[in-house]
């Protein structure tokens, strides 16, 4: 083989994508499914199955979802379930801003306690005396 008829049998040689897994919606299944029950004649459920470019697995897969009642409604969505607040968390708030409350009422009691005692040193007295 020279360069040319190498060149010739590269060219030829085509990389195909990767594959993609069909996804098929709800809708689409349940139809395929009434057209399937309503094939009367012998071969009719092969011709649909070629012509949507089905597999008879598929067809067994949906016809028990519809008969388990997943095919009825909407689709499930994927994903974690929502959840609710957490009425732990509710609770936790309620403690913060009480202790928030309680930090600055101790802290106006301090600064009061600090006032009487430059007040009685002011004064020459003593605060012990006068609680006793």
């Amino acid at each position: 083989m020279n360069a040319t008829e190498m060149a010739l049998v590269e060219s030829e040689v085509e990389v195909v994508a990767k594959a993609t897994r069909r996804r098929f919606t709800v809708e689409y299944k349940r139809k395929i499914v009434r057209e399937a029950d309503g094939c009367k004649t012998p071969g009719a459920v092969g011709a649909l199955l070629r012509r949507e470019g089905l597999y008879s697995s598929h067809l067994t897969v949906w016809r028990a979802a519809r008969d388990r009642g997943e095919l009825a409604g909407a689709a499930k969505k994927r994903g974690p379930v929502p959840q609710g607040p957490d009425p732990r968390d509710k609770r936790i708030i309620e403690l913060e801003r009480e202790t928030t409350r309680w930090r600055k009422r101790a802290e106006r009691a301090e600064a009061l306690v600090e006032v009487q005692k430059k007040l009685a040193a002011l004064l020459g007295t003593s605060l012990e005396s006068e609680t006793s």
